[in-house]
C-alpha cells in the first residue's frame, strides 16, 4: 500500500471516528437536560437526535467548509508540499478526536470546535512557526471561554424567572403558558428560517434579500405561534399545576429538536471537513475552503447518531442530572436560552461555543434557586476540561506531525 492510499484511509477512518465522538459528547449535550428533565427517554432522545442532525446535516448543512479552522493557519502561508497538509490534516483529526473521547470518558462536555482549533494549532506550530499562526484569532477563541457559558446563563436565568414569576408561581400557572408557549415557537420559526432563507451558501443556496426572507420567516413565526395558541387552549382546561408541567415537557422536546437541527446543520462539517481537505490536498487544489460532498455529510452525520446511541450517555449524566436538578420547565428555560443565545451571537459575530453556552444555561437555571443548587465539583471539572482542550490537543498534534513529517 503506498502513502497516498494508506493517508487517504486514515483520514477516512479518523473522520469516522471524530464523528462518533463528536456524537458522544456534542449531541449529548443538546439531548442531556431533556433526558435529565424526564422530558424524552433516552431511546426517544436517541430516535430525535437521529432525525434532526441528519435533517440538519442534508437541508442546512453547508456543502463548503473551512479547511484549517476558520483561518487559524493560512494555507498561503505554508511552503509545503500537498502530502505534508494532508497528513498534517488527518493528525488533526486523530487528535481532536482521542481528547473528545478522553472527555467524554470522563462525562466533560467540551467544545468540539475548540479541539479542532487546537489541534490545527499544533499543527501549524510544527509546520510553519509561530509566525504561520493567527494568534489574533486564538485569543478571540480564548475570550469565547468566558463569553459562552456567562452570556448562556444569564439569558437562561431570565427565562427562567420570568417561567416563576408567570406559570409556576402565578395563581392559575398552565394559563401563563398561553403567553410563554405561542412567543418561544414564533422565535424557534422565525429566526432559523430567516437565516435560511438569506444563506446563499448550497445546498439550498436561497440567498434571499432581506426584504423578502423578514416577511417570510416572521409569517412563518405566526403561523407557529397560533398553532401553539390554539393548541394550548384546547389543553388548559382545568390550569392546575401538573398540566402546565406536562406541556413544559411538551415544549421542551421542541427546543430540544431544534438544538439538534442546529447542530446537525453546523457541527457535521467538524468531521467531515478535515478530511475533504486531505482529498482536496491530495489532488493538489487545497485552498482555504473545500466543497463536502454530500455523502461526506450523510457518513458524518451517521457517526454522530451512532455515537450519541452507543456512548452518549456519560455526557448526558452530567448535563441532564450532575451539575443541578433539572424539571421540565428548567430544561425547556437552559435549552432556549441556549438557543437563542447561540442564534443572536452568531448574528453579532461572537465567538461562542454550543456545548460552553449550554452548559452555562443548566448553571444559571440552577442559580435561579440558590448557588447551593450547583454542583460546584462538577463544574470546576468542566471548567478544567474547557481550558485545557486547546493546549492538550495542540500538543498531541505536534507530536503526530512531527512524527509523521519524519516518519514520511
Amino acid at each position: 500500500m503506498d502513502f497516498v492510499t494508506l493517508l487517504l484511509a486514515a483520514a477516512a477512518v479518523s473522520a469516522l471516528y471524530m464523528a462518533w465522538n463528536i456524537g458522544a459528547n456534542d449531541v449529548a449535550n443538546a439531548m442531556g437536560t431533556s433526558v435529565g428533565s424526564g422530558a424524552l427517554t433516552l431511546r426517544q432522545a436517541l430516535v430525535a437526535a437521529a432525525i434532526f442532525e441528519l435533517a440538519g446535516a442534508v437541508f442546512f448543512g453547508s456543502t463548503v467548509t473551512e479547511t484549517i479552522a476558520d483561518g487559524i493557519v493560512e494555507v498561503s502561508s505554508l511552503p509545503l508540499d500537498a502530502r505534508t497538509v494532508a497528513g498534517g490534516l488527518t493528525c488533526c483529526l486523530i487528535s481532536a478526536a482521542v481528547w473528545l473521547h478522553f472527555a467524554t470518558q470522563r462525562g466533560w462536555p467540551v467544545s468540539t470546535t475548540h479541539a479542532i482549533v487546537g489541534s490545527v494549532l499544533g499543527f501549524g506550530l510544527v509546520v510553519g512557526g509561530p509566525d504561520a499562526v493567527e494568534w489574533s484569532l486564538v485569543s478571540t477563541i480564548a475570550i469565547g471561554w468566558v463569553v459562552s457559558p456567562v452570556l448562556g446563563g444569564l439569558v437562561a436565568w431570565l427565562l427562567f424567572r420570568t417561567i416563576q414569576r408567570r406559570v409556576l408561581q402565578a395563581p392559575r400557572p398552565a394559563r401563563g403558558l398561553l403567553g410563554l408557549g405561542p412567543a418561544a415557537v414564533f422565535v424557534m420559526l422565525a429566526v432559523p428560517s430567516f437565516a435560511l432563507l438569506v444563506d446563499p451558501r448550497p445546498p439550498l443556496s436561497l440567498g434571499q434579500d432581506w426584504t423578502v426572507a423578514l416577511p417570510i420567516a416572521l409569517g412563518a413565526g405566526v403561523v407557529g405561534a397560533i398553532v401553539t395558541r390554539i393548541w394550548l387552549g384546547r389543553e388548559l382546561r382545568d390550569g392546575r399545576h401538573r398540566t402546565a408541567d406536562r406541556l413544559f415537557i411538551r415544549l421542551q422536546i421542541v427546543t430540544a429538536c431544534f438544538i439538534a437541527l442546529a447542530h446537525g446543520s453546523n457541527d457535521v462539517a467538524n468531521a467531515v471537513g478535515p478530511m475533504a481537505g486531505v482529498f482536496a490536498a491530495l489532488g493538489g487544489h487545497l485552498t482555504e475552503s473545500v466543497a463536502v460532498p454530500m455523502n461526506l455529510l450523510l457518513i458524518g452525520a451517521v457517526g454522530i447518531v451512532l455515537g450519541l446511541a452507543t456512548f452518549g450517555f456519560r455526557v448526558m449524566a452530567t448535563i441532564g442530572r450532575e451539575i443541578t436538578e433539572l424539571t421540565a420547565a428548567h430544561g425547556f428555560a437552559a435549552e432556549l436560552g441556549a438557543a437563542l443565545t447561540i442564534v443572536v451571537a452568531s448574528e453579532l459575530g461572537l465567538p461562542v461555543s454550543t456545548t460552553q453556552v449550554l452548559v452555562g444555561a443548566v448553571v444559571g437555571v440552577g442559580l435561579s434557586r440558590s448557588i447551593g443548587a450547583i454542583n460546584l465539583r462538577v463544574v470546576r471539572e468542566i471548567a478544567f476540561s474547557w481550558v485545557s482542550t486547546v493546549p492538550v490537543t495542540a500538543g498531541l498534534a505536534a507530536l503526530l506531525t512531527f512524527l509523521v513529517t519524519r516518519l514520511f
